[in-house]
């Protein structure tokens, strides 16, 4: 009890000893050991790579993840070290309504074949994004916060701890001054070589620490290579998605609009219906398209009228056109001024466009 009371009243005489260093010195009445510049433009750096790191790692977060709800989630279940509860992100939630409005109105149809075929696209792009995301947090945001929490919280502790040792040589050197007797003089001298022993041992600890950044820089540097590379292969697969999607829908009837005819005057292009992409319909080769081809072309100049049967189901874009289905048997003819992709089409008394990749003429 007698060694741990001496302790005791030895820490608290060390801890007046630093307030009252640190007291004289924001009033300018003692002297302050400075740091050499070396030591000062390491921790500057130090401290600029920490606020740098924090905001990259925060902004690069909020691209990831722009949902802040679930950003706060995902935070929670990390410190509670439990699994966040999977969901769909919005490109896959899109994708999901675009194949469920498609089944409804049937994979039959134009558009509920289109709407099916960008829904698996869309699921396409939200798996490329999850990947993306699983990616960039290992390879970019871990390393980050790991020096965050991890060397960067060392530096801090010997920082503070080098601050210490600094209060303590200079509580010494002024100790040294106002020493008059030859014993306490001694004292003191021997105190000074003490502290500025172990704050030069401590210096040299934080500077070795803080060369180290140069390390955590280049490592940086590997991890934002691995993220470019990352969002490269993200962004290739995005494009060669959609480029397959535009492929498969240019093969579908393009849907003509009431103002069509202004549009055409205002010179805006118009693409031309062709056949639908699928697996399941049959090709325009398989049914003799070139025999086909030549038939329109003699129906055109005779200006008379031919049967037809259809070859899929068509949706009529506006009142103008007349809706098809499959395996019917309909009337058609052309009409002068009409667009070399389309005719007329009869069945009964409804009469309206139809194209004609969606026929085959009859003999």
């Amino acid at each position: 009890m007698d060694f741990n009371v001496k302790r005791l009243a030895a820490d608290a005489g060390t801890f007046l000893s630093r307030a009252v260093q640190f007291t004289e010195e924001k009033f300018g009445q003692a002297e302050k050991t400075e740091l050499d510049a070396h030591l000062e433009n390491l921790l500057v750096r130090a401290e600029t790579t920490k606020q740098w790191t924090e905001k990259i790692m925060k902004q690069t977060e909020v691209l990831l993840q722009p949902n802040p709800n679930v950003r706060l989630e995902e935070f929670v279940y990390e410190k509670l070290e439990k699994k966040a509860p999977t969901r769909m992100n919005n490109h896959e939630l899109l994708g999901q309504s675009m194949i469920d409005s498609g089944n409804e109105f049937g994979p039959g149809t134009a558009y509920g074949n289109a709407l099916i075929k960008c829904g698996e696209t869309q699921k396409q792009i939200g798996g490329a994004e999850r990947e993306l995301i699983q990616s960039s947090a290992i390879n970019f945001l871990t390393p980050f916060r790991n020096f965050l929490e991890g060397d960067f919280k060392t530096i801090l502790k010997e920082r503070k701890l080098l601050q210490v040792k600094r209060l303590d040589l200079d509580a010494a050197k002024t100790r040294l001054k106002k020493a008059r007797m030859a014993d306490a003089r001694a004292a003191a001298e021997q105190e000074l070589r003490m502290t500025q022993s172990e704050f030069d041992r401590q210096a040299e600890i934080t500077r070795l620490l803080l060369e180290g950044v140069s390390s955590t820089h280049a490592h940086h540097l590997r991890c934002l290579n691995d993220f470019v590379e990352a969002q490269t292969t993200y962004y290739a697969q995005c494009y060669q998605y959609m480029v397959d999607l535009q492929k498969q829908l240019g093969s579908f009837p393009s849907s003509f609009s009431n103002n069509n005819q202004s549009s055409v005057t205002e010179g805006a292009s118009i693409s031309v219906p062709t056949i639908p992409v699928s697996a399941s319909l049959p090709t325009s080769s398989s049914r003799g398209g070139a025999a086909t081809s030549g038939g329109f072309s003699e129906l055109r100049i005779s200006s008379g009228s031919r049967k037809a049967r259809v070859l899929y189901d068509y949706d009529a874009a506006s009142s103008s056109e007349l809706s098809l289905l499959a395996d019917e048997v309909i009337t058609v003819s052309s009409v002068p001024g009409m667009d070399s992709d389309w005719l007329m089409g009869e069945r009964g008394s409804q009469k309206g466009k139809v194209p004609i990749t969606y026929l085959e003429l009859l003999n």
